[in-house]
């Protein structure tokens, strides 16, 4: 398929306006494709008759198509573009008729039925250059048309799309006509729904899921609705311009690639965010920060959206940063910002260290297979941070005002960079050009150091030493050693440095703690002088603030990566601070690290019984300290790690053969297949009793833990049954998205690396092949999951480097292998520090 450059966008919007689509969809046809019928409105500018562009559609069959009333040939069509020749100035007419196919990725129109009951369901994810899956387009965000959709679906079914819906009865529905949106924000789903209908402020809400989930919506709905209003009322306070849609419909979908998608009216939600299973507080809060993310894209990207790729962190670093923000102040989960810090950030630190690392705005972003590559920790996390601290710096009270000057002069249209700048700079008398061009348009982690210099008076001043180039507004928290309880620390003050300084600032006497960027108000990597590093080794579960906890736990994970520490010594601080930790969010964080890069990857195959023994013992610890029912939440992190640690098989077994842990939790679906994934590995389960939890567990979920169990089997004949189903070059039986990755989570694992071994130069081949066979979604989880991450050896970096020099893989697949590669280059590095 021709992807799309962005001079050709360019090209095409001097051209036309697009005023209008009318849609048919007709999704009775079958099983494998759907009927689409489009009319597109459009007229040619006067200084542009004549001109030659084309219309993007991707169909199993292209049946006719007709410009103002007269035939084109549909064998003009040449992969995905339909050329529209010596167009006159003027209105014109498309109509194109076309069948279309359903998609297992997740891209498109993605159609899944339920193993639990069989009812089917579909919906679109139309994000980038997908739209063209479902029906004709000019297939780029600036230009902006009304949409009017109409849906023929099985009896029985609802329909939702981005405005209020409308049963016309035998299986017809309308959908109410939307404001001028972009191509790919254009949303369907349609499906026997449980729904939970409401309305707040004069608008309809809705809640949709699978039938099969519709108990554990019902439980959760008014949680779901109080945030979701919650969030659109605060909202409210903040921006000028009012929800710009008819109605706001949530649904959660089976399948979904992404977290969520900000289709105007209609967002969508992997359904994962139904939960079938016991979850800690911090994952209710991750679902309230996602909720708060999409409404927030209803105006930074829907209302107001980026004019070309080059500029997705105008979508998606203000609705991260808004989401965590939001989030905070208007609903119960007061704390999201220590869960960015200890699980988020880190992405971004990742990513922008990476050979593929880039600036925030890019400002060449040449097509749309590169512009899809840069959804990425850079785009999310490290663009939240720094619209943190641009907030930091600037105020909020004129970054708010600059974020309504935005609104008011490109609602329904489109923005670029220089235009969101300008809209600040109206608000402020600091130079946000030039912060702009320092955070912005750079790239890499600038690392801040204290220096302290004793004077002849017993106190000290601090100069800041910054590798690196942008200006930091920061926080320096100087801590003392608590007389009364020498584990703890306790806050004398907190003082505001500008970096780079003019001078040292003074201190006074030395403090025992001094910790740079506590608040974690800008980003940037931390260092610790000797004696604070010290301070630490006892005192770093008695800081006061759990924000400040995880400033140091990030610090930690750096130097970590970085060589400075050795994963030894961060398993051994996870050791002994852990079991006091009372946040769950650092105790899910330092454990997802521990487990999956320090005992995974960085320590030594000799070494990593030593490390599965120490987060074992700590996870007793926590499970021990949890046994009178207080911490709940805290408990189950204690036991999924305990789990996915275990070195031998007898206290897991027996919990499964139990159904319940001693003292708490009963085990529910999810710890279930955790149990029994963790026994495959281990060798001490076999496919009788995945087959038997299988049938006890008919769900999607279900079917997706067997796929993993079965891949995870130490088998000869599991691994070849698992590798075939993969890259097996059978249409008929490929595996869905999440099925592939379900299978590829389960193939490669520590303890299995010389039975895997020989599926590691198998794997470069495979992969290219698969990636350009099934597309990006199928490249990117190939890329991500299939890798053979756990083989940290010269040999599969030197194939992996080969492949990217001689075996042609596609542009996703190449920056997944690009990054991956960079991290197993890292954990050579760390294991030979």
């Amino acid at each position: 398929m021709s992807v799309l450059t962005r001079d050709e966008a360019h090209n095409r919007a001097q051209l036309l306006d697009v005023h209008r689509y009318t849609i048919e969809l007709d999704l009775t046809t079958g099983d494998e494709t759907f009927d689409s019928r489009t009319e597109i409105r459009f007229s040619v500018r006067a200084d542009s008759a004549n001109a030659d562009t084309f219309v993007e559609v991707k169909p199993a069959e292209l049946r006719s198509v007709t410009l103002d009333g007269q035939p084109l040939d549909p064998d003009s069509l040449d992969q995905n573009r339909l050329p529209l020749k010596n167009l006159a100035a003027g209105e014109h007419e498309l109509r194109v008729d076309a069948r279309m196919r359903y998609s297992r990725t997740g891209e498109g129109m993605h159609r899944f039925t339920d193993p639990s009951d069989g009812e089917t369901y579909v919906y679109t994810q139309l994000f980038m250059d997908d739209v063209q899956r479902v029906f004709a387009a000019f297939d780029q965000p600036d230009l902006k048309a009304v949409f009017e959709l109409s849906v023929t679906a099985p009896e029985g079914w609802t329909v939702l799309a981005n405005g209020v819906t409308e049963h016309l009865g035998e299986g017809r529905w309308r959908a109410a006509p939307t404001p001028l949106i972009s191509t790919y924000l254009v949303a369907v789903a349609a499906g026997p729904w449980h729904s939970v209908r409401t309305e707040h402020r004069g608008l309809p809400f809705g809640l949709h899921c699978r039938r099969s989930l519709a108990p554990y919506l019902d439980t959760d709905a008014e949680e779901i609705l109080d945030v979701t209003r919650a969030c659109f009322d605060r909202y409210h306070e903040k921006f000028d311009e009012p929800y710009p849609f008819d109605s706001y419909d949530q649904a959660f979908v089976p399948e979904f690639n992404a977290g969520a998608m900000e289709n105007p009216g209609l967002v969508t939600f992997r359904d994962e965010f139904v939960f079938r299973s016991a979850v800690t507080d911090t994952e209710r809060q991750t679902r309230a920060m996602v909720i708060a993310h999409e409404m927030a894209h209803m105006w930074f990207g829907d209302l107001v959206t980026l004019k070309w790729w080059d500029d997705i962190w105008l979508n998606e670093s203000f609705a991260e940063y808004m989401g965590y923000q939001t989030t905070a102040e208007a609903t119960r989960f007061t704390d999201t910002w220590v869960d960015f810090g200890i699980a988020r950030k880190g992405w971004g630190y990742n990513a922008d260290q990476r050979p593929s690392t880039h600036p925030v705005a890019p400002e060449a972003v040449d097509d749309t297979a590169a512009a899809l590559l840069n959804f990425d920790g850079i785009s999310y996390a490290k663009g939240a941070s720094a619209l943190r601290q641009l907030v930091a710096w600037l105020g909020e009270k004129d970054f708010l005002a600059g974020i309504n000057t935005h609104f008011a002069r490109h609602k329904f249209g489109n923005a670029t960079l220089a235009d969101f700048i300008d809209s600040l700079a109206g608000a402020t008398e600091r130079d946000v050009h030039a912060w702009a061009d320092a955070w912005l348009r750079t790239t890499g982690v600038d690392t801040l150091t204290p220096a302290v210099t004793p004077a002849a008076d017993g106190t000290c001043a601090l100069t800041v030493e910054r590798t690196g180039s942008r200006p930091h507004r920061i926080t320096v928290g100087l801590y003392d050693r608590d007389l009364a309880n020498e584990g703890r620390l306790v806050l004398r003050e907190r003082v505001g440095l500008d970096v780079p300084q003019p001078a040292p600032h003074p201190l006074g006497k030395r403090p025992a703690l001094l910790l740079l960027n506590d608040g974690d108000l800008t980003y940037a990597k931390v260092r610790f002088d000797a004696e604070s590093f010290e301070a630490l080794r006892t005192g770093l579960a008695g800081l006061p603030d759990p924000l400040t906890r995880a400033v140091v736990w990030n610090a930690l994970r750096d130097a970590v990566r970085d060589g400075e520490l050795p994963p030894a010594a961060y398993l051994d601080a996870a050791r002994t601070h852990l079991p006091h930790e009372t946040d769950l969010a650092l105790v899910e964080g330092v454990l997802a690290f521990a487990t999956e890069h320090v005992a995974g990857r960085y320590v030594t195959p000799e070494d990593r019984p030593a490390a599965l023994a120490t987060l074992s013992a700590l996870c007793r610890d926590l499970i021990r300290r949890t046994e009178d029912g207080d911490s709940p939440g805290l408990r189950l992190l204690a036991v999924r790690h305990f789990i996915d640690v275990a070195a031998h098989p007898d206290t897991i077994a027996a919990w499964l053969a139990d159904g319940i842990v001693p003292g708490g939790p009963e085990l529910d679906p999810e710890l279930r297949w955790r149990i029994l994934g963790r026994l495959a590995v281990l060798g001490a389960t076999d496919e009788a009793a995945i087959a038997a939890e299988r049938e006890r567990d008919p769900s999607a979920t279900g079917q997706e833990g067997a796929a993993r169990c079965r891949a995870a089997l130490p088998e000869p004949e599991a691994k070849r049954a698992a590798w075939e189903a993969m890259f097996a070059a059978d249409s008929g039986a490929e595996l869905s998205n999440y099925l592939f990755i379900a299978t590829a989570r389960g193939f490669w694992q520590p303890e299995q690396a010389d039975l895997v071994r020989e599926y590691v130069p198998r794997y470069y081949p495979d992969a290219v092949a698969v990636a350009a066979r099934r597309g990006p979604a199928i490249a990117s989880a190939v890329g991500r999951w299939a890798f053979p991450a756990h083989i940290v050896d010269a040999e599969n970096l030197a194939l992996g480097e080969a492949c990217l020099r001689d075996g042609a893989p596609n542009t996703a697949l190449r920056r997944w292998l690009t990054d991956e590669l960079d991290d197993l280059s890292r954990a050579l590095r760390i294991r030979e520090a």
